[in-house]
């Protein structure tokens, strides 16, 4: 099955590769974040396991695993991302447990699945699943991937974020206040400019029910802004660590709202 929706060309992300880090995963924000992320896939992956990463990015993600003794194919469709992803790996002494491919969302929906399953899990952080318009092709491709009782743990940004709406409309920047309610959005990225979708809790679970089933939805970034809002978490640390507390502790209520959110599912048997 081929995507029929224009997609996102994925060499456009090698520009942020150098700097994706200091822009984001080391931030205060970014910290914040990621580790939200980390419990839950240090609860649905464990040692031994051999897990498949959509849209890397610089590897963070994978390292973290691989220094728990989880087995890592970390894959992305930006050469840069992948680059950054080795050179993590190496210097961090793991490379033996993590594998660094140049493959993108778009290859995986186009190219023939395995004989049999070869994934224990499989997870995408912040954002990779926005880059496509089509979200059942890509799961009906995946679950040829991953053995059944496997877990996909999915991090994409949602469409109704309250933090963007009512800072943009405080701005007086309409267009890009509501954005996400847009079937497709534009988005620039570097001197490119690129489709972005928003996909639902909804739209994603009715994507993927018939080969996985749906065990939880998170918000992540209900109380906490949007990255390019990180200046706001800089100046009242103690007031975000707070709010970052309050919806780990709340964030089943707040689903899919947020900047992003964090959707799990389990991979179906084949029988």
């Amino acid at each position: 099955m081929k995507l029929s929706e224009p997609t996102t060309n994925p060499a456009v992300f090698d520009a942020f590769a150098p700097t994706y880090d200091a822009d984001f995963t080391q931030t205060r924000l970014g910290q914040m974040l990621r580790g939200r992320v980390w419990q839950i896939l240090e609860r649905a992956f464990t040692p031994g396991d051999h897990i498949l990463e959509l849209a890397c990015g610089t590897g963070e993600d994978a390292l973290r695993l691989a220094q728990r003794g989880i087995q890592v194919t970390a894959t992305d469709g930006s050469a840069e991302m992948i680059q950054a992803t080795r050179l993590k790996a190496q210097r961090a002494g793991v490379e033996n447990l993590i594998t660094a491919e140049q493959y993108s969302f778009q290859d995986f929906v186009s190219s023939a699945p395995p004989q049999s399953p070869i994934y224990d899990g499989l997870f995408s952080n912040f954002g990779g699943l926005n880059t496509i318009g089509e979200w059942r092709p890509l799961a009906q491709s995946l679950a040829q991937w991953v053995k059944p009782g496997g877990k996909a743990v999915l991090v994409p940004m949602g469409p109704v974020c309250p933090w963007e709406t009512g800072w943009y409309l405080l701005h007086g920047r309409f267009s890009k206040a509501v954005r996400r309610f847009k079937k497709v959005s534009q988005a620039k990225i570097g001197s490119a400019t690129i489709p972005i979708w928003y996909p639902s809790a909804r739209q994603l679970k009715a994507a993927f029910r018939p080969w996985f089933r749906h065990l939880e939805t998170r918000s992540l970034g209900f109380w906490l802004p949007p990255s390019y809002l990180d200046h706001l978490v800089n100046r009242w640390p103690n007031l975000f660590g707070r709010l970052n507390t309050f919806e780990a502790a709340t964030a089943r209520l707040t689903w899919g709202w947020g900047d992003h959110y964090i959707i799990c599912f389990e991979r179906l048997s084949n029988e």
